[in-house]
């Protein structure tokens, strides 16, 4: 019975009551639960030692768990069959110097039982998406840290995976290699990939997410789509002509104030708007335009997990890794 629930499941992963500790009692996991559509591009975020990696290396058995119920793909953690159609990029992976960039993807590609007319027809093309035709020949130790990041994704990929789960993709890659990598994860969305990304970059994961988990101390701190959880209306900004000053106080007395040259109104006072762009225009202000605030992905991540842990562990181009 169990069986035939998971096959008709639409979740790609079901993650329920996650628990790992490691030797001394450090609780890596205290019950996370993850879930993550078919076709999806999901993305977990959170600051240093918030248990990502961890829950990354439990879903690909690389770590177990304590405890944890739930599926991938359909059926339970670990199944073989599963595995072989899963591409995995670990964070800080290392290839053997001596091989070739195409021996890597063919020995890789042969771990998922990949066929060998399969894997030399595959690797070339992925090669040349990801710019590295020209080194596919050359050993790996002569690579830089981003054309290995480029190899391993490429790794990720040999296998046609149903489910690509990538651990820190965008890592020493520079501004037009992280373009490259977003717009390849676009296009394995729409040719029906699900896609699991594990990212301190909350800017590469707004860009490409279609929902987000934030996790913090071991547990769940907020999961949804990126439209529910950045919904919220938090000001309305006015900008207008001419000087303000004259009719602060009155701007004031409606619950605005003047910043940077424009009129902000805190919450979602739609009435109070109106009420601030009738005084503007009875006083000869031209409206430039009215602009309601939503919360950005950072101001979610801020809020989950509070300005002093949130400020030195997250970074919109690089910095510190979560």
């Amino acid at each position: 019975m169990t069986l035939q629930v998971t096959e008709i499941t639409n979740l790609a992963i079901d993650l329920i009551g996650v628990r790992k500790t490691y030797r001394k009692k450090v609780q890596a996991l205290r019950g996370v639960n993850v879930q993550v559509g078919r076709g999806e591009i999901f993305g977990l975020l959170g600051p240093n030692g918030a248990g990502k990696s961890t829950l990354v290396k439990i879903m690909m058995r690389v770590v177990r768990a304590d405890a944890v119920m739930g599926t991938v793909l359909g059926r339970p953690l670990g199944n073989k069959n599963k595995l072989a159609v899963t591409g995995y990029l670990p964070e800080s992976h290392r290839f053997p110097g001596y091989l070739t960039g195409m021996q890597v993807l063919d020995f890789y590609a042969a771990l998922a039982r990949v066929p060998r007319p399969v894997r030399r027809s595959r690797a070339p093309g992925l090669l040349d998406r990801m710019g590295l035709t020209r080194w596919a020949d050359r050993p790996t130790r002569e690579y830089s840290k981003g054309m290995l990041q480029r190899l391993g994704i490429s790794q990720a990929l040999m296998n046609d995976p149903e489910l690509i789960v990538l651990d820190e993709p965008t890592d020493g890659l520079d501004p037009m290699g992280r373009r490259d990598v977003r717009s390849m994860l676009l296009e394995l969305k729409k040719a029906g990939k699900t896609i699991f990304l594990n990212s301190h970059l909350l800017s590469e994961l707004e860009m490409v997410c279609d929902r987000v988990a934030i996790l913090n101390e071991g547990l769940v701190a907020r999961q949804g789509t990126l439209a529910e959880l950045t919904q919220r209306t938090v000001e309305y900004r006015i900008r207008t002509s001419g000087d303000l000053q004259a009719i602060r106080g009155e701007i004031e007395k409606r619950s605005g104030t003047i910043r940077n040259g424009q009129i902000v109104l805190g919450g979602r006072d739609a009435q109070g708007v109106n009420e601030l762009i009738d005084l503007l225009r009875q006083n000869g202000h031209l409206i430039e335009a009215v602009e309601p605030h939503r919360l950005s992905l950072e101001d979610i991540f801020v809020e989950a997990l509070g300005q002093s842990t949130a400020a030195p562990a997250v970074s919109q181009t690089g910095g510190r890794k979560a």
